[in-house]
């Protein structure tokens, strides 16, 4: 989502406005005609696009889980002759910029999950397991120490630091976008070292 440089679809647009209102009041405290306002079109309008707002809420958690999952693939397949060091550190900076750029939709993960249709939990969770096993294999290639759940562990742990996020104050409250995703990486790299520690 937040690495397209070319100007947003109208479906695009409405997603990224409905993660917005849905994470700010909750799912079922925000209704068709108000996403459709946000949009500068009629709440019905939105049924051009969408079968309701239980579709939309699919859409963004599932989507965003394999948008991580092939932001990642795509990192360690541009990564040839790379060593697990910097393919880390690029897997570390992606899930910065998710962290950083689409908050709404780590608080509309945490908060509205369960309100997905079973089948598109299961396919989040699924997608999720890929991206986690796929840090692990990175994550004990630079601390070969690790025994492999310790250091699927610490990658679930890290992910949690970035996902902190939205709980880092408004985006106005922040230091610069740059200098936060410094210090996040630091603290992420500073977490992994620390897990190969007795």
């Amino acid at each position: 989502m937040a690495t397209r440089t070319d100007a947003p679809t109208r479906r695009e647009q409405i997603l990224k406005e409905a993660a917005r209102l849905f994470a700010e009041r909750g799912f079922h405290g925000v209704g068709v005609d108000e996403i459709g306002a946000a949009v500068g079109i009629s709440g019905p309008g939105l049924y051009r696009h969408f079968a309701g707002k239980d579709a939309m809420l699919a859409e963004l958690l599932v989507g965003i889980s394999g948008q991580l999952l092939t932001g990642a693939k795509r990192r360690l397949a541009e990564a040839d002759g790379a060593g697990p060091d910097e393919i880390l550190d690029s897997l570390i900076e992606g899930h910065i910029d998710f962290a950083l750029d689409d908050r709404p939709l780590i608080t509309l993960h945490d908060r509205e999950l369960d309100r997905l249709r079973d089948s598109d939990r299961k396919l989040v969770r699924q997608l999720q397991r890929q991206y986690v096993e796929l840090w692990v294999d990175v994550v004990r290639k630079v601390y070969p120490e690790l025994a492999e759940p310790t250091a699927r562990s610490a990658v679930h742990s890290v992910f949690g630091l970035l996902n902190s996020t939205p709980h880092l104050g408004r985006p106005g409250s922040l230091p610069g976008r740059g200098a936060t995703a410094d210090l996040l990486h630091r603290m992420a790299r500073g977490a992994f070292g620390a897990a190969g520690v007795e």
